[in-house]
């Protein structure tokens, strides 16, 4: 075997593989390599935080995936954004920061994962945190941490919906993230001083200095090298040319939840016969590889505001969209700081239902779709998307070339619950609409729209309209059973020498958006690595 070029080496440079690589380099004498198939984060628009509605659509930082026509959802198929750039999704995400609830971890323990309860993942949630909200439960949150948090700007209208959201039998809550999930106030986001904090910025640039890192982008990983029993190591395209790289203790998976179990199958770990069907040799028959895909189907309420008080006023004309940027520019407020939501709802959609099964993104703001201009007429939207799907899909490639993108299709309303679900949500956001805080604003429903009135019609509406609120996980499922792919140590189940830490460990998806629990693996990921070598 040829000699190691480093000690470890990280597959992917988003929310996940930014923490691995900060901490493990803290370790004098740990020589790390963090590769990243696309570009540094020298794009402008990565750091302003309305800069996701041009990032997310940008094929450079981009992933740019595509799902296959999904059946339940009218035989569409839907994009999916995926960050390629340092920092990954954490550079082009809607800045939501949102845990989860603490029974989704609990439950994650209950499956046989040991060390991943609520009680054992707040340490690391609270370690990664430097919040600058006043007036935090500090048994919740950390002030020191390097991933900026600061809270949603307040307005009127936002003010509004959390009143009839109360009106609705829903609680006020200031702290969704802390000891109790249900209820509606301003989201947490991750910014510092008006900037995005991604993982790059949080986690990369205070340590770019150091000597024992070392930071590759522009890197293509086309396969893991397999000796034996053990993954020794990876072949990577840079620049036009192949190059093999060796990694003394481990390497470490952290491409997100597509391009891990790609990257997996491309090195002939997976489904032993769709592997020899696409001419790859298989070296390690591991069935759940790319399967249990799970992600957040979210559908959008809009409506027409009765006073000029959206951002649609705000940058109708080009004097408003000047305006704009000089607010930014001299207090780093306004419309240019949004998040993709300022209030967030956390409900249940049932009284029997124990913990909150769906989520809102309240946005002062209205278009015809996403990434599309917003509409000439003041409005507002409210997104709706249930916590916990049933239905599952899967991730699978269909070429050996690892220029390819994968099949992806996730099945999205095959569970008759999730229909009900979204459903019960979409009706919830209706009764909410229609509270006394609100009847100033709202002048008109304009989707789904009055002509939308049973049962059956909200679902055709689901199906027809729904989208992805770009959650994707679970495709290399932690678990002690025989379809999991990785241990509660995320090793690798029947070969040494990897692990793999991001969504994709997760045994099902959390209560919330993603970003703040992948930051969490990452901590804890790093922890767990350095204790078997110290």
């Amino acid at each position: 075997m040829s000699k190691p070029d480093y000690d470890f080496i990280i597959i992917g440079a988003g929310s996940t593989g930014c923490v691995l690589a900060n901490r493990l380099s803290a370790r004098a004498g740990l020589r790390v390599l963090l590769l990243e198939a696309g570009p540094k984060d020298r794009n402008p628009w990565i750091h302003i935080p309305i800069g996701y509605y041009r990032t997310m659509d940008d094929s450079r930082i981009n992933w740019g995936y595509r799902t296959e026509d999904v059946p339940n959802s009218a035989g569409r198929s839907f994009d999916w954004p995926r960050g390629k750039v340092l920092g990954g999704c954490s550079s082009i995400n809607g800045l939501v920061y949102a845990r989860g609830q603490a029974e989704d971890f609990d439950h994650w323990r209950q499956l046989g994962n040991t060390g991943w309860s609520y009680e054992d993942v707040l340490p690391y949630f609270r370690r990664a945190e430097g919040a600058t909200i006043d007036g935090l439960d500090e048994d919740y949150h950390g002030r020191d941490g390097p991933l900026g948090v600061s809270r949603a700007s307040a307005n009127p209208l936002c003010d509004a919906y959390i009143a009839a959201a109360e009106q609705a039998g829903i609680p006020a809550n200031p702290d969704y993230n802390g000891r109790q999930q249900e209820g509606a106030g301003y989201f947490q986001v991750t910014t510092r001083n008006g900037w995005r904090s991604s993982a790059a910025t949080a986690y990369l640039r205070p340590i770019r200095k150091r000597p024992n890192l070392h930071v590759q982008t522009d890197t293509m990983v086309r396969r893991l090298i397999v000796e034996g029993r053990r993954v020794s190591g990876v072949e990577v395209e840079h620049r036009g040319r192949i190059k093999v790289l060796r990694a003394g203790r481990e390497v470490l998976l952290s491409a997100g939840a597509i391009n891990s179990p790609k990257i997996l199958q491309l090195s002939g770990i997976g489904e032993a016969g769709m592997l020899r069907n696409l001419g790859i040799e298989v070296q390690h028959d591991l069935p759940g590889v790319g399967e249990n895909l799970q992600d957040h189907y979210t559908c959008r309420s809009t409506y027409r505001c009765s006073q000029p008080v959206t951002v649609n006023d705000e940058v109708r004309h080009w004097t408003g969209k000047v305006a704009v940027a000089l607010r930014w520019l001299k207090d780093r407020g306004g419309p240019m700081s949004l998040s993709a939501g300022q209030v967030g709802v956390f409900a249940r959609t049932r009284p029997d239902v124990v913990s909150p099964d769906v989520q809102f993104h309240f946005m002062r703001f209205s278009a015809q779709k996403r990434g599309r201009n917003l509409d000439r007429h003041s409005g507002f939207t409210v997104t709706m998307c249930q916590l916990r799907p049933e239905s599952r899909g899967h991730v699978r490639i269909t070429s050996a070339d690892h220029r390819v993108a994968p099949s992806i299709q996730p099945n999205y309303l095959d569970s008759g619950t999730d229909c009900e679900t979204m459903v019960a949500g979409m009706k919830l956001v209706r009764r909410v609409a229609a509270q006394e805080a609100l009847a100033d604003y709202i002048s008109e429903e304009i989707r789904p729209g009055p002509d939308v009135t049973r049962d059956e019609e909200m679902l055709d509406y689901v199906r027809a309209n729904g989208a992805s609120i770009f959650h994707p996980s679970s495709t290399c499922r932690m678990g002690t059973d025989r379809e999991a792919v990785v241990d509660p140590r995320l090793r690798l189940h029947g070969l040494a020498g990897l692990r793999i830490a991001d969504a994709s460990i997760m045994p099902t998806l959390v209560s919330a958006n993603t970003n703040a629990a992948c930051i969490m693996i990452g901590e804890k990921a790093a922890d767990m690595i350095l204790a078997e070598i110290s």
